[in-house]
């Protein structure tokens, strides 16, 4: 009786999806799953805002606060969740003081969220945003609460990478500890150098995430998750007008490699690293919101997906960016996958050297690699890239009906991680809102929880995610008819 009236709720008019109440249940294609258990923990929805270019982009002048507040905001009326039901909030972020412990307090008011609900930071760097829904995850995991909403969002317009902070003068008698200060445009340098990336691969990878960008922001596939922003725009008068921002405004689709060619190294005379094959410095948030499987589907909110499997895997400090030609392996040994099982690779695109080495290591054909482009195109928002990059894989799987897509957000530097995830793909169809499923069942300690992903806190992680669909269902039936 129980899933007779979840599905009743899915099919009724009352459905509570706030302003898409009337969508309608879409068919998706997909492949063998693993059972459904109540205490699954999945993803509801998703959203991000668009990425403007740092210090002369779209939110030039709008505050990390107000970022995180649109996207926070949205997510929750989409799905027509009260923010009381909350059991906490994380938020990614790198460059605020004290990781924006201030500043998302501020957002969560600004959204109307009341102070009953709690919200902290953390700043696990590039994989931070990622880091928010770990945290969430385990949260829900060990009982502490039934849903939570994991965010990441960063200003880098307002705010630049800093010193590096009060450490021992003892790291410079430890070369590890010493490469750790290290700018990360040398290690991709040493990257490009030690495996043999020359400048034309890095340029050709370039040019493929513009070109890739640029074919999806003119085919509208990014509006499903984009969720629009009116702020304040100063001109080069210094004239303040109001502007509605919808569209990423990094992606440049005139690139040629001839144009690539022309640039000079940015951090080296002899280098092959520019600012045409390296990530660009943005601003930008995400949410996704998280719950048990049991309250989702007690609230008639939909599904999205299950986390499976963690990965972790350290590297030399002096290689940052390597990361993922170590981790994914390890991820897809824990699940009896392999790289050919994978439908899509979502690898943060920090610079073209790293991302390109652990494409052609792994062996990866370069269409299933990020399919609408990457960080090098879109932007790289530090603490929100990791939220942002679940965000466009599942609409990503839900366009194709695909079966599984690997996640692997960037970290920066020192470690790389991986989450495997199993993602169902009913989906509420309404343009251009479209919902999935997810959830965490195995840490990468192997306790079972998704929490932990805290070795070399001194640096940065790579992380990701697997996802597999769920059996093909008839059109009109919803996750909560099928089969235990």
């Amino acid at each position: 009786m129980h899933r007779l009236r979840v599905v009743s709720g899915h099919l009724s008019p009352q459905n509570r999806l706030g302003p898409y109440s009337h969508a309608q249940i879409a068919r998706s294609e997909c492949s063998a799953s693993l059972p459904v258990a109540a205490d699954d923990i999945v993803v509801v929805h998703g959203l991000r805002t668009a990425i403007g270019k740092a210090k002369r982009g779209s939110f030039k002048d709008t505050t990390p606060d107000e970022l995180l507040s649109a996207v926070m905001s949205a997510v929750l009326r989409d799905v027509g969740l009260s923010p009381d039901k909350l059991g906490d909030v994380c938020v990614g972020n790198v460059l605020q003081p004290g990781a924006g412990a201030l500043m998302v307090r501020v957002a969560q008011f600004l959204s109307g969220f009341p102070d009953s609900v709690p919200i902290y930071t953390v700043n696990r760097m590039c994989s931070s945003g990622l880091q928010a829904l770990f945290n969430v995850a385990g949260g829900i995991r060990n009982g502490s609460y039934d849903l939570g909403l994991a965010c990441g969002v960063e200003s880098m317009s307002l705010r630049s990478v800093g010193n590096p902070g009060d450490v021992s003068s003892r790291l410079m008698d430890n070369a590890k500890a010493r490469d750790c200060l290290i700018p990360m445009g040398i290690t991709s340098e040493n990257v490009a150098e030690r495996f043999g990336i020359s400048r034309e691969k890095q340029d050709a990878f370039a040019l493929s995430s513009q070109q890739k960008a640029s074919k999806a922001q003119e085919r509208g596939v990014f509006q499903q998750e984009i969720t629009p922003l009116t702020t304040r725009f100063v001109d080069e008068d210094g004239k303040e007008r109001t502007i509605v921002v919808s569209k990423d405004d990094g992606i440049r689709p005139g690139t040629t490699v001839e144009g690539l060619a022309k640039l000079k190294p940015a951090f080296k005379p002899d280098g092959s690293t520019t600012a045409g094959n390296s990530s660009q410095v943005s601003d930008g948030a995400a949410a996704v919101l998280l719950g048990r499987r049991s309250m989702v589907e007690a609230l008639n909110l939909p599904v999205m997906g299950v986390l499976r499997a963690c990965a972790v895997v350290g590297v030399p400090p002096d290689l940052m960016g390597i990361g993922p030609a170590y981790a994914i392996p390890a991820a897809l040994r824990k699940s009896g996958l392999s790289v050919a099982d994978v439908d899509v690779f979502e690898i943060n695109e920090a610079f073209a050297s790293q991302a390109a080495y652990c494409v052609e290591k792994l062996g990866i054909p370069m269409e299933k690699v990020n399919p609408n482009g990457g960080a090098i195109a879109l932007g790289h928002p530090l603490g929100c890239t990791g939220a942002r990059q679940v965000v466009t894989l599942l609409n990503e799987l839900k366009r194709r009906g695909k079966s599984r897509g690997r996640y692997c957000p960037f970290a920066a530097w020192k470690t790389s991680g991986l989450i495997m995830i199993d993602a169902n793909l009913l989906t509420w169809h309404h343009p251009p809102v479209y919902f999935h499923c997810c959830t965490p069942l195995a840490g990468s300690d192997g306790t079972g929880g998704c929490a932990p992903l805290s070795r070399c806190l001194s640096a940065v992680e790579w992380a990701g995610f697997l996802l597999r669909v769920n059996p093909e269902w008839p059109a009109g039936t919803t996750n909560s008819e099928r089969p235990l």
